[in-house]
């Protein structure tokens, strides 16, 4: 009897580990069905390696009416942060700072300008009021722009470690909000300057003999100008072309996503610096030639008047044009006088 007993426990236990056996598999079948041949972008504990091997985009749902926050992170979002951060440095940098180390080098080989017959006295009207006020208008935006501008390029690299975060805070703040305000006058001064100086800036024969004789800048000849000579009228269309780009996309960056996708605005943001940097740079020869590149030049925009030898130098042409106005003028003002007058007696 004992033996018989003997033979059922040894046969229950193998029954038993059989049972346990069986529940297992069948608990995990069920799970090991549930798994993907490919990663889950919805599961919580999916790698974001995995992810970005599976998919160009991390990518889910969203309830709300803005269908582009579904995007949670892209590809070319990083490649434009790199560019961001590193390229558009680069290209600042050597724009920048090449043409500040060129009008180095110029200024100490060829130095200023002078006004080789000297000054005679006598004045005349370069610029009106209203001239010189659009002028000085859009100038003062665009330094405030271009230095608020530089901030966001450069100034996490170099101004932060200098004057600490508190005070980089509040400064790049105050630069954040006056970058975007300017912009509105600088965009209207823009406008006004085509507007006011078109027709003086169309390129003719003239200002290419201007620019195989060196402008009066390279050596010391004097060739004959307009208005504007060959260099000014390509200042003007940098101002006009540059300006108005960098107004363009200025505003697709201040209004974000009227019309525009997440790439627009990449794209936008992309030409707004590098146009940008490179407008800084071409002003940068403007002001030097404006200042301590010329003698007599700033008195043009300063004061409104210039002395007639620097005219004769720099601008004979319209110099000519000038003075026939005035004597026409003159002619006519005697006319209208003697015919006032009435038949001598």
């Amino acid at each position: 009897m004992l033996r018989i007993l003997a033979k059922l426990m040894m046969q229950g236990r193998y029954i038993a580990g059989a049972l346990a056996l069986a529940f297992v598999i069948a608990i995990a079948a069920p799970v090991s069905a549930q798994q993907p041949s490919s990663v889950n972008p919805t599961a919580s504990a999916v790698q974001e390696r995995q992810l970005l091997q599976e998919l160009n985009r991390i990518q889910g749902r969203v309830s709300i009416p803005d269908t582009k926050s579904d995007v949670l992170e892209q590809p070319a979002g990083r490649e434009w942060r790199q560019w961001h951060q590193v390229t558009l440095r680069w290209i600042g940098a050597i724009a920048i700072l090449g043409m500040l180390a060129l009008l180095v080098v110029f200024y100490l080989v060829r130095g200023q300008v002078k006004l080789e017959s000297g000054f005679s006295g006598r004045k005349i009207v370069r610029f009106s009021a209203v001239e010189r006020f659009v002028h000085w208008l859009t100038a003062t935006c665009f330094v405030v722009l271009a230095v608020s501008g530089l901030n966001v390029t450069f100034g996490k690299a170099l101004l932060l470690p200098l004057i600490g975060p508190s005070a980089f805070s509040t400064w790049s703040e105050l630069a954040k909000y006056s970058h975007n305000f300017l912009s509105f006058p600088f965009t209207i001064g823009v406008v006004l300057i085509f507007l006011m100086w078109l027709g003086s800036n169309i390129p003719n024969r003239t200002d290419v003999e201007w620019v195989k004789r060196g402008g009066g800048i390279i050596g010391h000849d004097h060739p004959p100008a307009g208005h504007f000579n060959a260099g000014q009228k390509m200042i003007y269309w940098i101002v006009v072309l540059g300006g108005g780009a960098s107004a363009v996309t200025g505003y697709l960056l201040l209004f974000p996503f009227y019309g525009t996708g997440i790439a627009d605005m990449q794209l936008a943001q992309v030409i707004h610096s590098v146009v940008a940097v490179l407008f800084i740079a071409a002003m940068l020869g403007h002001i030097y030639i404006g200042t301590v590149g010329m003698q007599g030049a700033f008195e043009a925009m300063g004061e409104g008047t210039v002395d007639v030898n620097w005219a004769k130098e720099h601008h004979s042409l319209w110099l000519d044009q000038e003075r026939a106005r005035a004597g026409a003028a003159g002619a006519a003002d005697a006319q209208r006088r003697a015919t006032a007058a009435g038949p001598a007696e």
